[in-house]
């Protein structure tokens, strides 16, 4: 497993007045930076390091997302009046429900 097949992101944090880099795997860690391409390098640098000490410890590591397989299922509980008004819409429209569910998602 590598660290380049983690999910980063970097945002701009007005709080901060300096960019953010993210990675989804590991919410809780941060890296501020003055431009978009240091914080990535840090934040990539810091999972690199916190993944090194994990191995070290034995700790279980986080999977990358990217890396995870998944089916295209799950459930969603709705109240039973959403649940109509959608199966109507469906109707209308000439698809299931699951179509319909399916592109609001997407949208």
């Amino acid at each position: 497993m590598s660290v380049d097949h983690y999910t980063y992101r970097v945002t701009w944090s007005p709080a901060d007045g300096e960019h953010v880099g993210l990675c989804a795997e590991f919410p809780s860690l941060s890296w501020l930076a003055p431009t978009p391409e240091k914080a990535l390098s840090g934040i990539r640098k810091m999972v690199t390091e916190v993944v090194a000490d994990m191995r070290a410890n034995n700790e279980d590591i986080p999977a990358p997302l990217a890396d995870k397989h998944y089916s295209g299922e799950f459930r969603v509980r709705i109240p039973p009046e959403v649940h109509r008004a959608l199966a109507m819409q469906a109707a209308e429209q000439g698809v299931s429900l699951n179509r319909l569910a399916s592109a609001k998602l997407a949208a």
